[in-house]
């Protein structure tokens, strides 16, 4: 009985260190959602190219094609971070603990960084009519904000974010950008949402 006590109570000890120094109310289905709001986006993606490109690729065409894209991602990168907080709040609230504590606005200062700077790095791509690289560089910077937020989260994030900056350079390097946008925003976020789930959550 009392090697059980001792670790019953060396549980309790890691769950309290653990609770101190990493946020853990990540939702895996938040992962799924974004996954499939991906994949509808890429599919709504691909019929504005295919709109705009069924009559040969016309110059005047490519601002209207790009306006839609860019219209397409914001609803995705929307949608997305709704879900995530309201999935993330929701499962904070079943284990009592705040969404917002010291922990997660460490997390988000060191994910802010790389993610507004993306971000802006895409509206220079954009003025600059460099629409070759947009999804190559959403996926790199992507990657190196997950892996910035991985130090105060599941090390399973720090291992998304590698497979995201990995599918990022592959698009810059060869092309095919809406390939590997969704199999970077889409696919990945599906496998890793099921094994987060299935890890933590059941």
């Amino acid at each position: 009985m009392e090697g059980k006590d001792a670790y019953a109570e060396l549980s309790s000890i890691r769950d309290l260190m653990e609770r101190s120094s990493k946020f853990i109310s990540l939702s895996g289905l938040a992962g799924i959602a974004a996954g499939l709001y991906a994949l509808a986006g890429a599919w709504f993606a691909a019929r504005v190219i295919l709109n705009h490109t069924d009559n040969g690729s016309l110059p005047e065409e490519v601002p209207a094609m790009i306006r839609g894209l860019v219209i397409v991602a914001l609803a995705v990168l929307v949608l997305s971070i709704v879900t995530s907080y309201w999935l993330t709040r929701r499962k904070a609230k079943r284990k009592n603990e705040n969404v917002w504590n010291p922990v997660s606005r460490r997390l988000l200062v060191a994910s802010g960084i790389p993610f507004l700077t993306g971000g802006l790095f895409i509206v220079v791509l954009l003025l600059r009519g460099e629409y070759v690289l947009i999804a190559g560089a959403c996926l790199l910077f992507y990657g190196l904000a997950l892996v910035a937020a991985s130090q105060f989260t599941y090390h399973e994030v720090r291992w998304l974010g590698v497979a995201e900056i990995l599918l990022g350079l592959s698009s810059s390097f060869f092309g095919n950008g809406l390939i590997f946008w969704t199999i970077g925003f889409s696919f990945l976020h599906i496998v890793y949402g099921i094994y987060m789930h299935f890890k933590y959550e059941r």
